[in-house]
């Protein structure tokens, strides 16, 4: 799958991966995909709750070396 933008938030902690996914969120247009790359723990936990809760997608989520990969398709 392809995406938009892509925001590396490795070495951040909760909540700031979500915090920059939301503000990155806000400047893109409906349909449009943010590529996030984190390597906190929680964020297997935040990112799928921070997508529900605001509207948005989650489509894709996968390891990558240490780090977890998260498609969202904003809502």
């Amino acid at each position: 799958m392809t995406w938009d933008q892509e925001l590396d938030a490795r070495g951040l902690l909760c909540p700031l991966p979500v915090l920059k996914a939301r503000k990155r969120l806000q400047g893109m247009g409906s349909g449009e995909v943010l590529r996030v790359v984190a390597t906190d723990p929680a964020a297997v936990i935040d990112v799928p709750h921070f997508c529900n809760e605001a509207g948005h997608a989650l489509v894709g989520q996968a390891d990558e070396g240490a780090a977890q990969v998260y498609l969202i398709r904003k809502g």
